[in-house]
């Protein structure tokens, strides 16, 4: 019933954040940047640390090394795939840059069920693990949509296709969480699912959130809202480690 609110909320998310893209154009940079913080807050706050205690005995060097293969995973997923952030060359047929933005979007539903997944996963290691998992996952669920909206819109596609496109990414964290319930992590291997989801996060924040937050913005205020987002996942942590969650 729980995993069922969680998918919930974040097709909610989601949804949101691309019809907000509809009417904050000038001020989407500090959500992002707050998204930001919040998912790279999450991963050096809660993952790693959660890692490190369901790790079954695993040393710290053995820790990072799965976090750093889920780092590149992540990596190679964003590269391989076509980029949800190419430009629009002057003079590219109409065809071509229409296909652009529909395989940009296609990139960020795989995003949005992987992030799913890390719900599912983290849920089922820890009630407080996924706890705080949610909230980056929303966040980031939230910008998703942001940019879902805008690399159809930006690559010439009409709003019909680009509220279809919204809808389908909505859908896709939920379809992760329910993947979940078919496969089940051993509790030997949690702090590794834990260290992998670490380094996807990271990579999400360092390399996508926090780039699109800054492109062609004002810094001070996007790096405000990115150490904002970090404080308030360290802050949420600690609640959840006092109380006992």
């Amino acid at each position: 019933m729980l995993l069922a609110i969680i998918a919930l909320a974040a097709f909610v998310s989601t949804l949101a954040g691309g019809l907000l893209a509809f009417r904050l154009h000038d001020r989407l940079h500090l959500i992002l940047g707050f998204s930001a913080g919040a998912v790279i807050g999450v991963a050096f706050f809660d993952l790693l640390p959660g890692a490190v205690e369901f790790g079954a005995g695993r040393d710290a060097a053995t820790i990072m090394s799965w976090t750093a293969l889920g780092f590149l995973i992540y990596l190679l997923l964003d590269r391989l795939l076509p980029s949800h952030r190419a430009d629009v060359p002057h003079g590219e047929p109409e065809a071509h840059v229409a296909n652009r933005g529909v395989l940009g979007a296609a990139v960020l539903c795989l995003h949005s069920f992987l992030d799913g997944t890390a719900i599912g996963v983290s849920a089922r290691v820890s009630p407080a693990v996924g706890l705080i998992v949610t909230v980056a996952v929303l966040t980031h669920d939230f910008s998703d949509g942001i940019n879902t909206m805008n690399v159809i819109l930006k690559n010439r596609g009409d709003r019909r296709l680009a509220l279809r496109w919204v809808l389908a990414d909505a859908l896709a964290p939920a379809a992760g969480v329910a993947a979940t319930c078919f496969f089940s992590v051993p509790a030997d291997a949690a702090g590794i699912a834990l260290a992998l989801f670490a380094g996807f996060f990271i990579y999400i924040g360092a390399s996508d959130l926090i780039p699109e937050s800054y492109h062609s913005h004002p810094k001070f205020l996007t790096t405000a809202m990115t150490l904002a987002g970090a404080a308030v996942l360290y802050a949420a942590v600690r609640a959840a480690a006092h109380g006992g969650l």
